[in-house]
């Protein structure tokens, strides 16, 4: 008799987590499927894919009652919850002056991050947006395993809990901060596709900042600078 096969998902449609669906696919007995747009996670095709668990290592949308009660999601989110539930975690917890955090794997269940976790681990939050994601990518790939690989079963959050605020668009303007130190954290937070950059704006110019380096020995900040006519 052949071994079974074991039918997974992985739901994101960054492009920092291409090598972790093609490091996913080379397991043994496993067949995983990504899929990367709204349109394609229907429970239509869930039922048809028969996955044992949907992993969500980065997503925007609400995901459907439907899809979560009976199928088991489990979704990453950047923060030591319940320390951190809500939107924009990473630029959240760089404002709040914090240099690590935990991703935690959670159950999906019908609140905001309110699921029940099945591991945790940590995460610097040095660099840019574009760095610290990248960074967490090895580190989902090894909670991912050790959730299949160990049979994790989740637990009850415990601990503060602390929410965090979606941020607006509006609130990437820098004009009116003081020091250097949060100019730097705001371009690097901001710094990553899908995300809107920092900006200065004048009467008849935006001009967006990126690729932040703070030189400690002039006291400045050096970064690329687009300039667009309003």
């Amino acid at each position: 008799m052949g071994n079974t096969i074991n039918n997974y998902i992985l739901l994101t449609s960054k492009s920092w987590h291409n090598n972790l669906f093609e490091y996913l696919q080379t397991r043994p007995n496993e067949l995983w499927t990504r899929i990367s747009s709204k349109e394609d996670f229907n429970i239509e095709k869930i039922k048809l894919l028969n996955p044992i668990k949907i992993f969500i290592p980065h997503w925007s949308y609400i995901i459907s009652k439907e899809i979560f009660e009976n199928y088991r999601c489990i979704v990453f989110h950047m923060t030591d919850l319940p320390f951190g539930r809500g939107g924009s975690p990473l630029q959240n917890l760089i404002i709040r002056g914090l240099t690590e955090t935990k991703i935690s794997a959670i159950k999906v269940n019908e609140g905001i991050d309110t699921g029940d976790i099945y591991v945790k681990e940590t995460l610097s939050l040095n660099g840019t947006a574009t760095e610290i994601f990248e960074r967490s990518v090895p580190i989902i790939q090894s909670l991912i395993e050790k959730i299949i690989d160990e049979q994790i079963e989740p637990k009850s959050q415990v601990g503060e809990l602390v929410v965090f605020k979606r941020r607006k668009p509006e609130e990437s303007n820098i004009s009116a901060l003081q020091e250097l130190e949060e100019v730097y954290d705001y371009i690097r937070m901001l710094d990553c596709e899908g995300y809107p950059n920092a900006f200065v704006e004048t009467e008849n110019f935006k001009f967006d900042f990126s690729n932040a380096q703070f030189n400690t020995e002039q006291n400045c900040i050096n970064a690329n600078v687009r300039i667009f006519k309003k």
